[in-house]
């Protein structure tokens, strides 16, 4: 059996180091000529932990997640903790610690654990065809290549979705702007072992540790779609709407690096049921494009690469048959965090300022217990729960 991935992101490479591991033959497409990671890290969640364990990454991922113990929301104006808390009853209750991660360097690992001449570049996708025999891939530069299926995990702008779908599925503008990137770990803008997360007037500004001494940073603004800025305003941009916020989060807009900072207008795709054609199946963003706003994008994709080789692995009664059991399994699965992660999203970014100015307030009473519960539900959700 020969499987053809087309992406080499966190889900395409997943897909090929599980299916290499149960034996079947993988090609790896990857449309860009040189891996640049969109955004500089994520946030992996003991789901997403527990599937690259189960890929026999344990110590590699151990060796670049940053150490979290606690959790803490902090008031936008002073900077005093609305909340904090200990993660320890998260890791208790799942089995696993989160692992926020730089992305290039969580990428570079897997490609390496592939085996990065493995993976052929420049091979931009443009058309699927597929009969009983197998599928065909054909790729921009004119060439073609042959297998028994094809997993498409090309991202939020799939070029397989359509024709899986029979239509071409909306991405929606979810209403902010997110910059993000690394700096080096200050403990005067916060604790080097803590996500801290300082809310107000729909926006947020939010630190967690990655390894080599870093802080991935993000800020989130709720605007319009498609203002006149770039990294050339970026500074000023982020003085201009968090103007009279507290003392840490001035100095993190003066230590950032504009250069490195990225801008992203975040979308999200409404759910849908069909994950697979035949001989073609989605998997991670091509099949369900999310919000960050519960950190599982990532981790979801993980998870979809355990359920596609499991389910290839253990059934017998063809591929198109595998397939179907792949997307019985997570069809509802991602269509509950798609959904988990618009609802957190319209809350955190002040979609209703009443709702948004009643969570700020609950936040002075929670003791954590609230949060991880709801936290604990989605992670063990996943398959290796």
């Amino acid at each position: 059996m020969k499987a053809l991935i087309i992406g080499s992101g966190m889900g395409g490479m997943c897909t090929a180091i599980a299916l290499q591991r149960f034996g079947i033959d993988t090609e790896v497409f990857e449309a860009i000529k040189e891996i640049k990671p969109v955004g500089a890290a994520l946030s992996l969640w003991p789901n997403g932990v527990k599937c690259l364990n189960f890929l026999g990454l344990k110590e590699q991922i151990r060796a670049l997640g940053g150490t979290m113990r606690s959790m803490a929301y902090n008031d936008f104006q002073h900077g005093k903790a609305l909340t904090q808390f200990s993660l320890d009853p998260l890791v208790a209750t799942t089995g696993e610690r989160p692992y926020p991660v730089a992305r290039a360097e969580l990428q570079a690992m897997l490609i390496d654990n592939y085996g990065r001449e493995k993976v052929q570049f420049g091979k931009r996708l443009v058309a699927v065809e597929q009969n009983e025999n197998g599928v065909t891939a054909s790729f921009e530069d004119g060439s073609k290549a042959h297998g028994d299926l094809l997993i498409a995990c090309d991202g939020t702008h799939s070029i397989v979705r359509r024709y899986v779908l029979g239509y071409t599925a909306e991405r929606r503008y979810a209403g902010y702007v997110n910059w993000n990137g690394l700096v080096t770990i200050d403990e005067s803008i916060a604790p080097a072992q803590q996500w801290t997360t300082f809310v107000g007037e729909g926006k947020r500004v939010s630190v967690m540790p990655v390894a080599g001494n870093r802080f991935y940073f993000f800020f989130d603004v709720p605007l319009p779609l498609g203002l006149a800025e770039d990294r050339s305003t970026l500074r000023n941009d982020l003085k201009r709407y968090f103007s009279g916020w507290a003392e840490p989060v001035q100095r993190l807009i003066d230590q950032l690096n504009p250069d490195t900072t990225n801008r992203v207008e975040i979308h999200d795709i409404e759910p849908f049921a069909q994950l697979v054609k035949g001989r073609v199946a989605l998997l991670g963003d091509a099949a369900h494009s999310t919000t960050p706003d519960i950190g599982q994008g990532g981790c979801a994709a993980m998870e979809d690469a355990v359920v596609l080789a499991n389910e290839l692995q253990i059934n017998s009664l063809g591929i198109e048959d595998a397939l179907l059991r792949y997307q019985h399994k997570r069809a509802d699965r991602v269509k509950d965090l798609v959904l988990k992660a618009r609802k957190r999203c319209d809350v955190t970014h002040g979609k209703e300022k009443a709702v948004t100015e009643q969570w700020y307030e609950e936040l002075k009473s929670e003791t954590g217990e609230h949060i991880i519960n709801g936290m604990c539900h989605t992670i063990q959700g996943g398959p290796l729960s």
